[in-house]
């Protein structure tokens, strides 16, 4: 299975700046969707951005404008793909722990695209404080 880890994240005032990076791993795989979700305590995980194969980006309605999703092509070979997602005018609505998520296929020469399924990563902590 697709393994991910993620990068970044901390402490912020509101109105601050910080970054999140997510790199797969673990084999060949083709990253159909990656992206962010978020949970708060006593909440359920939500979504906050996912970008799709070809480029489609998804966003929570709370993070428009003010979060910013993106996959680095370079780097975004079969073995490596990596998933940055900037956070602009950070609220202390955005505290959370901070999930990678993606949805992958194996790949292999002599079977192709196979295998599809999810993966998370195991959270970083994003904190605004007012």
């Amino acid at each position: 299975q697709v393994q991910l880890v993620e990068s970044g994240g901390g402490l912020s005032q509101a109105g601050g700046s910080l970054n999140l990076s997510c790199a797969t791993s673990g084999g060949t795989f083709v990253i159909h969707n990656i992206g962010w979700y978020r949970q708060a305590p006593g909440t359920q995980r939500e979504l906050v951005a996912t970008i799709s194969e070809d480029g489609r980006t998804n966003y929570a309605d709370s993070v428009k404008d003010r979060f910013t999703i993106s996959r680095d092509n370079t780097k975004n070979t079969v073995r490596s793909h990596t998933v940055d997602l900037h956070m602009n005018n950070l609220k202390p609505e955005d505290t959370a722990v901070y999930y990678c998520y993606a949805k992958a296929s194996h790949i292999s020469g002599s079977v192709g695209i196979y295998g599809e399924h999810e993966a998370w990563g195991q959270g970083t902590q994003v904190t605004v404080s007012a």
